[in-house]
């Protein structure tokens, strides 16, 4: 069980656990649109969907999970939050969840997306699946969203910084354009890993900037503990 300040999550069957990368998209994703809708693409735990209806005051929070045990666990912890009200998980692929649509917007979208291009084996398939590329890809997640998002809708991602660029330019061919990057650095010293990138059908130009993770192994940055403060019990 992860433990946060206003809700916990329970990881124990899920196949994408509690990272710094879902914390960090939960916290970061824009919500200056003031969201009445939200979709959390790939929830596992939950855990993006739950930070986001701690963040906001969005009356549907719906969520898709394609895993049988991550699926039944973020209903469980949708169930046992203060948000259950407004939080619903679907039980779907997107391709599934896409075909049963009718006319349905979201004003945010939000997704952890799967990042391996490389086929690797853990011996654990939902794991596995939860983490390479086929199992979602990108042109996928983005035409999906474009046929989604509402007229101010956003689309938020968090990609490995290797993938910016194709990610921008294949959200590009759908008329989504990059507002906001912020590129993820774990120390001042290493090279940058992850981007959050937030699209939305309209060109405007873009704010770009840096985000270092920790000082040293569990010694985290003012910027982070700025970003994640309303969620982690201690840092």
């Amino acid at each position: 069980m992860f433990r946060f300040k206003n809700f916990s999550v329970s990881q124990t069957d899920s196949a994408h656990k509690v990272g710094t990368d879902g914390v960090l998209l939960g916290a970061w994703a824009p919500v200056d649109n003031d969201p009445f809708s939200i979709l959390d693409i790939g929830t596992g735990t939950g855990l993006i969907a739950l930070m986001l209806a701690q963040r906001t005051d969005a009356e549907e929070i719906e969520a898709l999970e394609i895993d049988d045990a991550s699926y039944e666990e973020a209903v469980s912890n949708f169930e046992n939050s203060p948000w259950n009200d407004r939080l619903f998980c679907f039980h779907a692929s997107l391709d599934d969840f896409m075909e049963e649509l009718e006319d349905q917007e979201y004003d945010l979208i939000v997704c952890n997306p799967p990042f391996y291009s490389e086929t690797v084996s853990s011996g654990n398939t939902s794991r596995d699946n939860a983490r390479q590329l086929q199992s979602m890809p990108f042109e996928d997640l983005i035409g999906a969203s474009a046929v989604l998002l509402s007229k101010e809708g956003v689309l938020c991602v968090i990609i490995p910084f290797k993938e910016e660029e194709n990610f921008i330019r294949l959200a590009a061919e759908e008329n989504l354009f990059p507002n906001k990057i912020t590129r993820v650095k774990g120390t001042v010293e290493s090279e940058i890993k992850r981007s959050l990138i937030a699209f939305s059908r309209f060109r405007s130009e873009v704010k770009i900037d840096e985000l270092v993770v920790e000082i040293s192994r569990h010694m985290y940055t003012e910027d982070y503990r700025k970003l994640t403060d309303a969620f982690f019990l201690k840092k």
